[in-house]
């Protein structure tokens, strides 16, 4: 809405609500006449009583949360108490005119009600409308976050940004650019569609072990004791029966523990074993033969 409509529309409100309250003030007026006040407080009592609603409606516009809740209630305690009063001053013709003391009602229970109301309301404003008053003072607006920002204000705010973001210089372009030609790009093969009618024979496609990218394996931990596959123990005549076929070729000074570990592939103690047993047999075998 456009200023000028704003400003018509506050200015129409603000004449409404002032020639309510001169028809309040009227009847606010003669009751407090009724229960004992003097002229000068009986033409304050309307400004005590629809004067907090109007500082009430204000109060529940600035605060949130419990403070409007309690802003709330007293906008409407005393919109209820002037309507019983101006109800009261309709019902008792004897109000109507300036009276310095009256009853508000036939009914003697009826009557000490109407009073008791219409004597707390000024005590009830200076208690309710300090209260207000300290709580709009003393109230902090929220501060608005990101959480409580909708998604689409969040990517409209993104796109904004990405807009005004410092151009890419030619130099920067000419960097980014792919290194390899059009020319030495890989062709790609056309396949003609056949007809719907004749059966199309697809070929299956195999993938090269070295295009597929491995997987990185997560470190699981140490493997327990009990999901091991158990190892076959050999006998020490196994591990030499091994070890002799495997150092068969080999010459005297390649028979050393660690390539017999690693032919044989056991512990470091057993190789230097069959290292031994190896040489032993050699020495053995070199004497036996005549010179």
């Amino acid at each position: 809405m456009k200023r000028t409509p704003k400003i018509l529309l506050v200015a129409a409100l603000v004449v409404v609500v002032g020639m309510a309250f001169r028809v309040s003030w009227n009847a606010l007026h003669d009751v407090a006449k009724a229960v004992g006040a003097d002229d000068t407080a009986a033409t304050l009592y309307p400004f005590v009583v629809d004067g907090l609603m109007a500082l009430a409606l204000v109060a529940t516009l600035v605060l949130t949360g419990r403070d409007r809740t309690f802003a709330l209630r007293v906008l409407a305690t005393y919109t209820l108490a002037s309507l019983v009063l101006n109800y009261v001053h309709g019902l008792v013709p004897d109000l109507h005119s300036t009276v310095d003391w009256g009853r508000l009602a036939d009914w003697d229970p009826a009557n000490w009600a109407l009073v008791l109301l219409a004597t707390s309301l000024p005590v009830g404003s200076i208690y309710f409308g300090s209260d207000m008053v300290a709580k709009v003072l003393h109230h902090r607006p929220a501060l608005v976050t990101d959480q409580d920002v909708p998604a689409q204000v969040i990517v409209n705010r993104l796109g904004s940004d990405l807009r005004e973001s410092t151009p890419v210089q030619p130099s920067e372009t000419a960097a980014l650019a792919p290194a390899e030609s059009a020319d030495s790009l890989p062709a790609v093969a056309v396949v003609e569609a056949a007809p719907a009618d004749e059966p199309v024979d697809v070929a299956p496609v195999k993938v090269a072990a070295a295009d597929v990218e491995p997987r990185t394996r997560r470190a699981t931990g140490r493997v327990p004791q009990s999901a091991r596959t158990p190892r076959p123990t050999r006998t020490p005549e196994e591990l030499l029966s091994e070890a002799r076929s495997a150092t068969a070729d080999w010459p005297d000074g390649d028979l050393t523990a660690e390539a017999v570990r690693k032919a044989v592939r056991t512990s470091s103690a057993n190789a230097r074993t069959l290292r031994d047993t190896l040489r032993s047999e050699r020495a053995a075998e070199s004497e036996a033969v005549p010179a």
